[in-house]
């Protein structure tokens, strides 16, 4: 059969079409050729359908300071939480960032979830100053580890800084010699004069915060602290006349001055309540009984507050002297 030109181009593609439609048939029945399914089948799953993703545990929550002084590890709060999953193992590591070691650990075990936990360290545990890493690992009962996200990594940097250079102490008040006052006497001839001691009972001194000079807030200790039990008799070491009595509820309670003929004003805080025994403008001999120790005003146990002032006490020009020098040479005279 003869074609025209014109006839040519249409039968190919009539017969083109016509072997795919025969091949298509043909083919769907030969291994290999078949169609992709419409389903999901074994090995993997349509485009769209959810795949199941096992639970893992997250951090919920982790708290530490993020600076601290070399010594101890940080304090740590953490809680860790799993849908369906009553507890999971939790350790805690430190790693130093400058070598890459591991420092610290710490084993929390088994730990319920939803829980807030606190971390306990080894004792012995120290900190040198550095950067270090801090880093919780988890996992539950199906080996489920720890699901590190963005704002829940468990993962935290920490500075550990120095502690700055202790101001040194400050040294202790010097001794005070004997005053150098012209006409006042020494320790020692005040004794021989037949001085008597203070406080008549046992009593002792006390400590370094009970001398003379000590710092006391924004002043310092302007007597000498002698330690008595309540009760105790007070008595004046000298012969002298009585300049004041009063009370004075932040600081010295109860108190009494007597003021001496050889230069000396002395001052006797903290007497117990209701033992004032002497007036004001009275004179006294050495030994007179003046009140007993108390803890009355700004004190904290019965003691006798002392104090010797030179050219009076609180006078324009009078200054307190140290009283444990005189003080010990009337304990022993």
């Amino acid at each position: 059969m003869r074609y025209s030109r014109a006839a040519i181009p249409a039968a190919l593609s009539a017969g083109a079409l016509l072997w795919g439609a025969t091949a298509a048939s043909a083919l769907s029945g030969v291994p290999g050729g078949a169609q992709a399914p419409s389903s999901p089948q074994a090995g993997g799953s349509e485009f769209g359908v959810p795949v199941h993703v096992p639970p893992r545990p997250v951090v919920g929550r982790l708290s530490l300071a993020r600076t601290i002084l070399a010594g101890a590890p940080p304090r740590v709060a953490l809680a860790l939480e799993e849908a369906g999953v009553a507890t999971v193992y939790v350790s805690i590591v430190l790693t130093d960032l400058s070598t890459r070691r591991r420092v610290v650990s710490a084993v929390l075990g088994w730990q319920r979830t939803g829980r807030t936990l606190h971390v306990r360290w080894p004792a012995a545990a120290r900190l040198g100053a550095g950067s270090y890493q801090l880093s919780v690992s988890a996992h539950d009962h199906h080996g489920g580890t720890l699901l590190r996200r963005a704002h829940s990594s468990g993962v935290a940097t920490l500075t550990v800084t120095a502690p700055a250079p202790s101001a040194p102490a400050p040294p202790p008040p010097p001794a005070s010699a004997p005053p150098l006052e012209a006409g006042v006497p020494t320790p020692a001839q005040t004794a021989a004069a037949g001085a008597v001691f203070p406080v008549a009972g046992p009593h002792n001194f006390g400590g370094p915060e009970d001398r003379y000079g000590a710092p006391r807030g924004e002043h310092v200790h302007q007597g000498q602290d002698v330690l008595a039990a309540e009760g105790t008799p007070v008595l004046a070491p000298l012969a002298g006349t009585i300049s004041s009595t009063s009370y004075q509820a932040g600081g010295a309670g109860y108190y009494v001055v007597e003021h001496t003929a050889v230069g000396f004003d002395f001052m006797f805080a903290h007497c117990q309540a209701g033992t004032l025994a002497v007036s004001l403008g009275e004179g006294v001999a050495a030994g007179a009984p003046l009140c007993h120790a108390g803890q009355t005003g700004d004190a904290t146990a019965p003691h006798l507050h002392f104090e010797m002032w030179v050219g009076g006490w609180w006078a324009p020009g009078g200054h307190p002297i140290d009283p444990l020098p005189y003080l010990e040479a009337w304990e022993h005279g």
